[in-house]
């Protein structure tokens, strides 16, 4: 009995060797469709709904809309995500809170979405980019906000 099923695997397993063979070489011998794309030279048309990183999109006068309310640090569920906030003092004399750095760690990101949802001022955004190779670690920890950037105007 054992035997029996042993050479019935043995047989199975050969014949779906050879079909998939077969099929190699079809495509060896006579390329009818090229089913293989040449990465560098031609990159893969990826769906709209592709999620390669979150990046904070900033205006041409440098201006972003986040307004440092953690909303996104704290829907993060692994803490990709950390926010400093520093305290600006208006020309009105009142104080508000704004974004210091913004520092994002791709190498912990799960591309959940979750962060995107839960910002309230649509500040920051999940962007196509899939080429993430690096040789060093830290190149992976990113400032979102650029050097010199304020908040847009009437984004509260």
């Amino acid at each position: 009995m054992f035997i029996k099923e042993y050479i019935k695997d043995v047989y199975s397993g050969v014949k779906s060797l050879l079909a998939g063979m077969r099929r190699t070489g079809k495509y060896f011998i006579t390329p009818s469709e090229i089913i293989t794309e040449q990465y560098p030279e031609f990159k893969a048309k990826l769906s709209e709904r592709f999620r390669g990183e979150v990046v904070m999109p900033h205006d041409a006068n440098n201006e972003h809309a986040c307004t440092g309310c953690t909303a996104c640090e704290l829907a993060c569920p692994n803490g990709t995500i950390k926010i400093i906030t520093k305290v600006d003092l208006q020309p009105d004399g009142k104080k508000k809170k704004a974004i210091d750095t913004f520092v994002y760690h791709l190498e912990m990101c799960t591309m959940c979405n979750l962060c995107i949802e839960a910002c309230p001022t649509d500040a920051i955004k999940m962007a196509q980019n899939f080429e993430h190779s690096v040789f060093d670690r830290n190149m992976l920890t990113k400032k979102l906000n650029k050097a010199g950037s304020k908040i847009r105007e009437g984004v509260e």
